[in-house]
């Protein structure tokens, strides 16, 4: 991850120097167009997709948690707890933070609203979306302004000050991918923050009762009351629960990972947005995003965040129109002469991964195991 530099002027280092101030502008014009195009076409079949999504989601986890009643027999632990794993999945990814991010907003369904939706995550919605769609998406990659940028417990760029405390982030990331619904949660209530004293001390509180009686809710429903309903498989139905929660929480860090820290994706200085354009700030998402190739069941599966870049891009759009904006959003890269960060599940896995430990060293010796690499 590289640093650029933007200015309220124009793009004048990094992999977009090459632009001129019309240039950022007449992009962004573009991207507008793009944005139009898919507002104004917006209709009954996107609504009925994610009617479907939603139907299907719910009626998979009603059948995985129903067939973990028999969870005693290791087939029924095994087909249960997979699906539920899914179920999981689909409802965090495609379901609750698409729906918190307004993507179906125009629909005028109070039921799959941004305003009235709530997940099956630890953290509450109205701080997710306050900490995501307000900070992250309007910062995106901006250190000191961005906390997705390492979580407040990483160094994701050699721009950052090292310290020994980094050398153990290796061991931070694998733990947060664990427990990463928990981890939101500390991240959403800004905990780094209150322990400087820069946030209200009330209102600290307030949201860490929220996040615990949330966090209890959930766990009386996977730990206690399904295990119960189970009977003789009560402990097989509370490990089948625990793994889901595990894999849903491995999978969507992976999938965050890969769109924001592989090799290629950009961060920012402060003053790099002072009197920040449209046009900038589409710019912005273009470098600071990187995207996954696969299947429509991998883009499925992934809440279309493997079209990260669009995302970023478009966050309100419905998210089953991100593969039909791809294609014209790379030919935009392309004309203007940027990179489109793309590349595999794996490849990008193992290339946010690398840039974890290799950030976890100073600079010289990342530098130089980087160049040995590279030879």
């Amino acid at each position: 991850m590289t640093s650029a530099t933007l200015t309220p002027a124009r793009t004048t280092a990094g992999p977009a120097g090459h632009l001129t101030d019309d240039d950022i502008e007449n992009l962004g014009r573009e991207l507008d167009a793009i944005r139009e195009q898919i507002v104004s076409s917006r209709g009954e079949r996107d609504a009925a997709y994610i009617r479907t999504v939603i139907d299907g989601q719910r009626k998979l986890e009603l059948s995985s948690r129903a067939i973990l009643l028999f969870s005693l027999f290791p087939p029924a632990w095994i087909v249960g707890t997979a699906g539920l794993s899914v179920s999981k999945i689909v409802e965090n990814m495609e379901i609750g933070h698409n729906v918190m991010h307004g993507q179906w907003d125009w629909m005028r369904d109070s039921k799959i609203h941004s305003t009235t939706w709530e997940w099956d995550n630890a953290s509450p919605a109205d701080m997710w979306k306050h900490s995501h769609n307000e900070v992250h998406h309007t910062y995106t990659n901006v250190r000191g302004k961005d906390h997705d940028l390492g979580y407040g417990i990483m160094r994701v760029d050699e721009n950052q000050k090292w310290t020994p405390f980094y050398l153990g982030q290796p061991l931070y990331n694998a733990v947060n991918a664990c427990l990463f619904q928990y981890g939101i949660a500390a991240y959403d209530l800004e905990i780094g923050k209150y322990l400087k004293g820069r946030t209200d001390s009330e209102e600290f509180r307030r949201n860490g009762k929220r996040v615990l009686a949330k966090i209890g809710k959930h766990a009386v429903r996977d730990y206690v009351l399904h295990p119960l309903l189970s009977g003789p498989s009560a402990l097989t139905t509370l490990t089948a629960n625990l793994t889901a929660n595990v894999v849903r929480n491995l999978w969507t860090h992976s999938v965050i990972m890969c769109g924001h820290f592989p090799e290629g994706v950009e961060t920012f200085e402060k003053t790099s947005i002072d009197g920040e354009t449209r046009g900038q700030w589409y710019l912005r998402q273009m470098l600071g995003s990187a995207n996954i190739t696969g299947s429509p069941l991998l883009h499925f599966m992934t809440g279309n965040l493997s079209f990260q870049i669009e995302h970023h891009l478009f966050p309100d759009l419905p998210s089953n129109r991100y593969q039909e904006i791809a294609p014209k959003v790379q030919e935009l890269f392309e004309r203007y002469g940027l990179t489109y960060t793309s590349g595999s599940l794996p490849q990008q896995v193992a290339s946010a991964w690398k840039k974890v430990f290799r950030l976890s060293l100073p600079n010289k010796v990342g530098r130089s195991r980087r160049t040995t690499e590279a030879a």
